[in-house]
Parts: structure tokens; C-alpha cells; sequence
């Protein structure tokens, strides 16, 4: 034990005395209309060597924070410049399915993707980020995110900090294993490097004033349970979805990946000194990532983060002189928020997480004993339904719980209500082993018999390994076999297909159309060929499921999908 706690103060002084570097601050894009590309790039995060990563537009490692508007009609372009294919899922927005970026909106390599949609979200943090079926983890630990922030008339109107990099930070952080190449390593649980907004050993420089701290989670696996130096306390005024009714003091808040939290930090009086944005990580239970490491079981994967189970410093604070017209109070009230409640609700649903056994710490992990099936609706919802879904988790390890569509409120843990900081919009919530959570949500705006939304868990290698499931909302109980067989003048037919498939464009010469692809669930290419009005394409050997065919028109492209069966 003693030889243990001593590895653990050497580990964290070690990662402590790396020099440090001056946080990079991303930059913005706003209006109505986007234009992101995600290309491959390197960072010398370490003097002589560099990581391969994944950048957007001008950023060599993650991309620029956008800022959007409730209410305003938003285009965003995605264009694919990786060199394999990927999605961009909008993490937190409550849009249609065919906007969602779940891993059915597939974005070859050297096309693009264009979806629009009205901003129906409160003012909150949100985030961007591949959601691409067996390589989430590869793309996003290696930079393909950035930061979202929707702004709207009820937070405006509050004395609140919102001077993006003066007294307005984001603050994206993600904990990673780099090999003995200093190259990520996307199922690394030996994660020792943790990087904020990128920045290796970060420090940033604030105002003697309040300042507003935007947390996210985007780590792999990783929990955090963040507060600052000799427990300072701090204002919690959002998380996930929204701002809380009013500010909740705390010392501590955690967040699993994929959970935000806004926090304001009164540095008034404070110029001239140091503080820390710290990991609790000792307070952390076991069976949380990144609490003590747990025993495991011989030829498990290594899971033993020199990380886990300490306290360590996540980003030096230096506090400087006060800015012109510096917000030096606190609102006592934010925005109102009232909770749906049981009694409203129309149906209950249970998802039981379960593995193979006990001992399974790295998974595969089930929801109600199943993996990931693409061509397996799990729920139809009718639209406006009011649904209680019961989590509960019978493995060693704790998931992080993200459901795509819509936010909930959390009504209770193990029947005991959930901490202040819970209380508000969430679509991410950790839950612990042996723990039963209920949360509420409403099913509204957007009905698709078709596409399916997900949910999963937000630790990404459970993700890619299966942890995953998809329901689709709609006045009807459809199925993935009722496909509507047209689009912008496609068609597909028939529609599911078993012998062949024939797909129809017409004038697709003198449109533009310069061929046509069929792809699986997985992105593979199956078919390649040109297409002048129609085409057969005989389908008879091919394996049971989902397909997509993309006509390929000017770099853009017009997909479909159908079923072979």
C-alpha cells in the first residue's frame, strides 16, 4: 500500500513540473451560415516530435467554437477532407434525425454535408464531434470537436460574464495516452496527459473579477470531479442544457465525458495570485473511471492511469489586474425551469446495462443484454410522448448515459433526489455500478419513422464496442423497412430489396451527376459505378442490412438509404 501511494505523489508531481504553456483560447465562427473542414494535421505537443491529429478549418487540433442564436435558420457545411469517412454529430441540439449527425449522416472522404435547422436550444455549452460507427474514439481523441455556445435573449438580459477569452472561457478538456511514438492511443486507459483546449500543462491569465468557466468533459474514458485550490467555492449556474433557476454554490462538480457545467469564479481582491482548476480525483469511488484503480483480473488491458485516484492540477490560474467594466456580483435568481413530472408522464421504458461477467472491466458492455444493431430499431416513440426511462447499471464499471434528441430532468438516484448542480436540462448523466437512475423527457418537434436517433454511452471505446442503441420518434410504429424510396428526384427501388436494387436520377447527366456509391453501415464501399438515368445493381451475395447510396454531384452529395433483406 505504501509502495502504491508513493508511486501515486511521484506520478502526480511528475506531470505537475512540466512547463507549462499559455492556454490556447479557440477561435470563433457566428451568423447563420458555417463552413467546417476537418482535415488531417500534426502538434509538437512535446519538443522533437509530433502527433498526428485531426484539425478544423485554420486549427491544427480541434476546431473553432460556434456561436449560434436561438431561433435563427443555420446551414453548416462539413467538408471531409480526413481521408476516411466520418460524421459530425451536434452534441446536445435538439434537431431532426437527419440532422443530428448520428452515424447514418456518413460524410465520404472529399464530400460534404449540409444540413439546416432552426436553433430551438437554450443558452447553454454544447459540443461537435464525430459519431462515425467503430471509430468515434480514433477521430474524436484526435481532435475532431469543437466547442458550440447558443446564446438567447433570457440569458442576455442577466449580469453575467460573456466576453469570449476576457471573462468568458472555454475550458475543453480531455485526458489521453500517447505510444512510445508520442501517437494517440484511442483505447488507452493508461492516460497520463491532460490537455485543455488542446494545451499540454496549461496556464491562462484572469481578471481580479468574476469569470465564467465553460467545463467540458470531451476526454474518452476519463471522469473528472473539478474544483480549484484549497477547495474555493463557486457558482454552478448550468450544465447540459441549460442555465439552472439560480446559481448553486459548490466546491466540487463532475463530469463524466460528454458533461458540461458553466461556473462562475469570483476573483475579486485576488490580483497578484495563483490558484488551480483541480481534479478530486481521490474523492472519485472505485468503478468510476478515473477514481482508484481497481483490481483486474489476469491478461485484462492495462487500465492503471498513474492518474487515477489522486488529486492533480488540471489548468494554473494566474489572476491579474480587473477589466474595464468588470462583473463583480452574482445574480441571486437565472433563468425559471420547471421540471416535467411523473404524473405527466405517458410510458416507462428500463435499460439494464450488463457484460459477459463481474469481472468484465473493458467490455463489451450491453444495454438489456444487446449490442449495437444497425439494422434494430429499439423504441418507437410516439411524438409528444412524455417517457420515465429507469437506468440501471449491474457491471463493475460506471457509463456515462447520453440519449440524442431531447434533454431530460434527472428525478431520482437509487430513490433519493438528485444533488442541485442535477436538477436542471441534462443529456448526459453517470451511472454508478450498482446504481438505478430515473429520468423524464418529452419526445417533441420532430417525428421520422425512418432515421433513428442513439443512445449510448459516452465512453467512446463502449460506444465503438457495441454500448449503443436507436429509436426513432413518430405518430406510427414504423420500422427500418418502411423507407421512403425518394429524394431530391432519387429513387430507390424496391425498397427493401433482395435480388437487385435499381436506382433511378432523372437527367442525372445534365445535372451534374458524376457517379454513384453504395456504402454499409460501416462506411465501406460496396458498389462504385457511373450513372446516366438508371441503373440495376444486383444485390443477391450481399450481407442482410442497411445501405447508402450516394450520387456524387460537384462534391456534394444526395443519398438514400435501403434495406437488402
Amino acid at each position: 500500500m505504501k509502495r502504491i501511494t508513493l508511486f501515486a505523489v511521484l506520478a502526480c508531481f511528475i506531470y505537475q513540473a512540466r512547463a507549462q504553456h499559455l492556454l490556447y483560447v479557440p477561435d470563433t465562427l457566428s451568423g447563420t451560415a458555417f463552413n467546417l473542414t476537418v482535415h488531417r494535421d500534426s502538434v509538437s505537443f512535446f519538443p522533437g516530435t509530433f502527433t498526428q491529429t485531426f484539425g478544423i478549418n485554420s486549427h491544427k487540433y480541434l476546431g473553432p467554437t460556434l456561436f449560434l442564436r436561438k431561433g435563427d435558420s443555420v446551414s453548416i457545411t462539413v467538408n471531409n477532407q480526413m481521408g476516411d469517412t466520418t460524421s459530425m454529430h451536434w452534441h446536445g441540439l435538439h434537431v431532426a434525425p437527419a440532422n443530428d449527425g448520428g452515424p447514418f449522416s456518413m460524410i465520404m472522404d472529399g464530400m460534404s454535408w449540409s444540413p439546416k435547422f432552426i436553433v430551438r436550444n437554450n443558452a447553454a455549452t454544447y459540443w461537435y464531434h464525430p459519431h462515425m460507427m467503430m471509430k468515434t474514439a480514433a477521430q474524436a481523441i484526435k481532435g475532431d470537436a469543437g466547442l458550440i455556445i447558443i446564446q438567447d435573449s433570457a440569458e442576455q438580459a442577466l449580469m453575467l460574464p460573456r466576453r469570449y477569452g476576457i471573462d468568458d472561457f472555454p475550458v475543453i478538456v480531455q485526458s489521453v495516452e500517447l505510444d512510445s511514438l508520442n501517437q494517440f492511443m484511442p483505447r488507452g486507459m493508461v492516460d497520463s496527459i491532460v490537455l485543455v483546449n488542446g494545451t499540454d500543462s496549461p496556464l491562462v491569465n484572469l481578471p481580479a473579477q468574476v469569470v465564467r468557466l465553460r467545463l467540458l468533459n470531451a476526454s474518452g474514458e476519463r471522469t473528472f470531479n473539478f474544483g480549484f485550490t484549497a477547495s474555493k467555492s463557486f457558482k454552478v449556474i448550468g450544465n447540459d442544457g441549460g442555465l439552472l433557476p439560480a446559481p448553486v454554490t459548490a466546491t466540487r462538480v463532475r463530469l463524466s465525458p460528454g458533461e458540461r457545467a458553466e461556473i462562475l469564479v469570483d476573483l475579486d481582491g485576488m490580483a497578484g495570485q495563483t490558484i488551480h482548476l483541480m481534479s478530486y480525483a481521490s474523492e472519485l469511488p472505485m468503478g468510476v473511471q478515473g477514481g482508484p484503480t481497481m483490481p483486474m483480473p489476469p491478461g485484462s488491458p492495462l487500465m492503471n492511469s498513474p492518474l487515477n485516484g489522486i488529486n492533480f492540477n488540471i489548468l494554473q490560474i494566474n489572476i491579474g489586474a480587473q477589466t474595464a467594466a468588470p462583473i463583480t456580483t452574482i445574480p441571486a435568481t437565472l433563468v425559471p425551469d420547471t421540471p416535467y413530472t411523473e404524473s405527466m408522464a405517458n410510458t416507462t421504458r428500463t435499460i439494464h446495462m450488463t457484460a459477459d461477467s463481474m469481472m468484465v472491466m473493458d467490455g463489451p458492455f450491453y444495454f438489456n443484454h444487446n449490442l449495437y444493431d444497425a439494422n434494430r430499431i429499439d423504441y418507437h416513440i410516439p411524438l409528444n410522448n412524455i417517457e420515465i426511462w429507469t437506468l440501471m447499471d449491474s457491471t463493475m464499471v460506471a457509463h456515462p448515459f447520453h440519449i440524442h434528441d431531447v434533454h431530460f430532468y434527472i428525478l431520482d438516484r437509487n430513490g433519493n433526489p438528485p444533488d442541485a448542480v442535477e436538477r436542471g436540462r441534462k443529456d448526459v448523466l453517470l451511472i454508478q455500478p450498482n446504481e438505478t437512475v430515473r429520468f423524464i423527457a418529452k419526445f417533441d418537434d420532430f417525428a421520422d419513422t425512418t432515421l433513428p436517433y442513439m443512445y449510448h454511452c459516452h465512453i467512446l471505446m463502449h460506444e465503438d464496442d457495441g454500448m449503443m442503441g436507436q429509436f426513432v420518434v413518430g405518430g406510427e410504429r414504423a420500422s427500418v423497412n418502411n423507407i421512403n424510396s425518394t429524394e431530391k428526384g432519387m429513387m430507390v427501388f424496391p425498397n427493401p430489396a433482395s435480388e437487385s436494387i435499381t436506382i433511378s436520377i432523372e437527367g442525372a447527366a445534365s445535372s451534374g451527376v458524376s457517379g454513384i456509391a453504395v456504402y454499409d453501415v460501416m462506411g465501406r464501399k460496396v458498389y462504385a459505378g457511373t450513372l446516366e438515368n438508371t441503373i440495376t445493381i444486383n444485390t443477391a451475395q450481399w450481407v442482410k442490412g442497411l445501405y447508402f447510396v450516394t450520387a456524387i454531384s460537384s462534391g456534394h452529395s444526395i443519398r438514400k438509404t435501403f434495406m437488402v433483406r
